[in-house]
């Protein structure tokens, strides 16, 4: 297909993996990634990196995110408009002992450990080379035309009903999901050289940290920030305290050009981290309009096709990791294969 922006953003790596590409920097895990994380596997040990999906409570960190709700579906027939849960079939056909739960989830998708899609974040920016900014994502996809909004449905009886139809037709989260999501692991532990500060960390900052760690981190690595907020977000037991939460931690600083370069150079496929949004969203202005207010999802999202991972639970296994000196694991990470949706809930599993 011909490729679909005449200019791509300064930085930006679109086109390179070819001109209709929805993967990114994952077509870097590969076979031979796969192999390298499976042979990081000396223990058997497995360590569940999702937080309950219930977690971090309430809407403090996003007003716009709402924890999951559970409904029980419904029977039908003679029975319709009962509730599907605890029913005994003995009331359908006596000779029955079967009892049965059902039930349905309204699930907002970046509530808690999740992951982005290329559709979640895209930008401004005048691809056609006519002056014009369009609204555009990776590699050259619309809105409009590949990721789609809903038409409006005022009537609806819920609010968040009044727009059911979104869909990225480009870009989608199922994507991720049919690579499979599974390949070599990289901890870096920035709660143990900083501990709880409120810190953006820079380019010096993490090349410090990595090498006294001794963490490498080469092209394919699937690499995950351990911060401690996820640790933070349990002890507060579904009760978050805003000025708590939105002053603790480490996260990367999107606004270090070195730092972004160096995510361009290293080849990592994906960012992972467990706090909110692996860096930490500036609150002034830095450079001249216009500009992105979340420089680093910019970067990798919209100009790299790196994948971030956010509010991921690595407490324990960089715990362990460190105990027993190493940095490497195999990560297996997939989201829903849900298609047209721009980001996922996800249950990733290591293994060490």
């Amino acid at each position: 297909m011909a490729q679909r922006w005449k200019q791509r953003p300064p930085g930006s790596s679109w086109g390179e993996f070819g001109p209709d590409d929805q993967r990114g920097r994952m077509n870097l895990v590969t076979r031979e990634k796969i192999l390298q994380g499976v042979a990081e596997v000396k223990e058997g040990i497995a360590f569940c990196l999702s937080l309950p999906l219930d977690y971090p409570g309430g809407s403090v960190l996003n007003a716009r995110r709402r924890p999951p709700r559970l409904f029980a579906t419904l029977r039908d027939g003679r029975s319709g408009g009962k509730q599907n849960f605890c029913w005994p079939l003995a009331e359908d056909n006596p000779d029955h002992t079967d009892v049965v739960c059902d039930d349905l989830a309204l699930l907002t998708l970046q509530y808690s450990t999740q992951w982005d899609s290329f559709a979640h974040i895209g930008s401004r920016f005048d691809a056609d080379g006519d002056g014009k900014p369009e609204i555009v994502f990776y590699n050259g996809f619309r809105a409009g035309e590949d990721i789609k909004p809903a038409p409006a449905n005022p009537a609806a009886a819920e609010p968040w009903a009044r727009y059911e139809g979104t869909r990225a037709e480009a870009l989608g989260i199922e994507n991720l999901a049919a690579h499979g999501a599974q390949g070599r692991g990289v901890m870096i532990d920035l709660h143990a050289h900083f501990g709880r500060e409120r810190r953006a960390v820079g380019y010096e900052e993490l090349m410090r940290v990595l090498e006294a760690d001794r963490v490498q981190v080469e092209r394919g690595d699937m690499v995950c920030l351990h911060t401690g907020f996820a640790d933070v977000v349990l002890e507060l037991k579904k009760n978050p305290d805003p000025k708590l939460l939105h002053h603790t931690c480490t996260g990367l600083d999107g606004r270090d050009d070195k730092l972004l370069d160096w995510i361009s150079a290293s080849g990592l496929a994906c960012l992972i981290a467990d706090n909110y949004a692996v860096e930490i969203i500036p609150t002034s202005l830095f450079k001249p309009a216009p500009h992105a207010l979340m420089p680093l999802h910019e970067h990798c999202i919209f100009k790299n096709g790196i994948h971030l991972g956010e509010l991921w639970h690595l407490g324990p296994l960089a715990r362990w990791l460190r105990e027993h000196g190493r940095n490497r694991f195999l990560l297996t990470a997939p989201p829903l294969r849900l298609p047209g949706a721009v980001g996922s809930p996800a249950t990733p599993v290591a293994t060490v």
